[in-house]
């Protein structure tokens, strides 16, 4: 029995051993398991910030389609204002021209009504000069109607005279 007891002992000493290794291991695994859940909880923390910030990253993504919409619309936009100003230049400078051309054929016009001016003043002295003429002509006129007149009232009388004698 001593033998049986002395490995009882023994089996209890190697127990004891496995124990105490059992209870460092357990020591050591509750270490390691804080350690991980710490690691855990940073994890969490790391995915949630990471969550977070993906969300705020993807409200960001959104405002930057909108403004890059917006600013394709404003592309657009300019595009068309960019086609209707070279359509609005197109046309200024046909009325550019047209405006030339009227303003050549005005001064054409006034070199031909002052040339008529000139003319109708030119024509104006000759009439005046004819109607001057004329009147002289009627004055010269009445004179020998007179004269007439007065020489035929004497041709008359002088042939009464002549008759008488």
């Amino acid at each position: 029995m001593p033998a049986v007891i002395n490995t009882f002992a023994q089996k209890m000493q190697t127990l004891r051993l496995e124990a105490d290794d059992n209870a460092a291991k357990a020591e050591e695994l509750k270490t390691k398991v804080k350690t991980l859940e710490q690691e855990n909880l940073a994890k969490e923390q790391e995915i949630t910030s990471l969550t977070h910030r993906n969300q705020v990253l993807e409200g960001e993504v959104e405002k930057l389609e909108g403004q890059l919409k917006d600013a394709k619309t404003t592309v657009a936009e300019s595009a068309q204002a960019g086609q209707q100003s070279e359509s609005l230049q197109r046309r200024l400078q046909v009325l550019e021209e047209e405006a030339e051309a009227s303003d050549k054929t005005l001064k054409e016009t006034i070199e031909k009504l002052r040339q008529t001016d000139v003319k109708a003043g030119h024509y104006e002295r000759k009439v005046q000069a004819l109607e001057q003429a004329r009147d002289e002509w009627e004055s010269k006129y009445e004179e020998m109607s007179k004269k007439h007149a007065e020489l035929q009232k004497e041709l008359q009388e002088l042939e009464q005279v002549m008759g008488n004698i």
